[in-house]
């Protein structure tokens, strides 16, 4: 099995439904502004998992560079509709290549829930050097382990993976970033618990 293909298939044929079904959550909105009001204007934001730039891309890119980065094509040009000034680029978040200390914060919103379960420390790795010293972090992270292919989430196959809240706060520190704050939040549109943490690079 191919979980970004399963994934990235997914979302393509959900399209603007998966929009529709998420934007207006409230939790999605708290945690987009917890990350709005530690930025300041023009910094360098990656969107990990962007889907179709609402509200968070979209919001992002009005003050900040933002690169927003998705595996399904379809989700990408609902994105570029959002937020047109935003770099948009089709990839595996897990194999991203960016050059170290060059990005002032990284956000991802769900999207970790889609990870297999042995990329999620490797991914926290890559972040920590994208990150300049003082960088910011922002995710949700599956509160549960293991991994599962759904048949029917919004009616597509859907791939779910995790490790856990110990063995994702190990993978943060571990990654050598130092975390801010930690809580537990039902939400995503459904009544499932993710842990949502706030992270940072050390200056020294």
């Amino acid at each position: 099995m191919d979980p970004f293909g399963v994934v990235s298939r997914g979302y393509d044929r959900i399209g603007a439904g998966y929009r529709d079904w998420s934007a207006a959550g409230a939790v999605r909105r708290h945690w987009l502004a917890v990350l709005l009001a530690e930025l300041t204007p023009g910094s360098v934001v990656v969107d990990l998992g962007c889907g179709p730039g609402e509200p968070v891309t979209r919001m992002l890119a009005e003050e900040h560079r933002v690169l927003g980065v998705d595996g399904s094509r379809v989700q990408l040009d609902l994105a570029r509709s959002a937020a047109p000034t935003a770099c948009l680029v089709q990839a595996d978040m897990t194999r991203l290549a960016l050059r170290p200390a060059s990005v002032d914060a990284v956000v991802s919103f769900y999207a970790l829930g889609h990870v297999p379960a042995e990329r999620h420390a490797p991914l926290f790795e890559a972040i920590a050097r994208w990150l300049r010293p003082g960088g910011l972090l922002l995710t949700s992270a599956p509160v549960g382990s293991g991994e599962v292919t759904d048949p029917d989430w919004l009616g597509v196959p859907m791939f779910f993976g995790g490790i856990g809240e110990e063995a994702t706060l190990r993978a943060v520190a571990g990654a050598g970033l130092r975390l801010e704050r930690l809580e537990i939040v039902e939400g995503g549109g459904h009544l499932v618990r993710f842990l949502w943490l706030v992270a940072r690079r050390p200056t020294q």
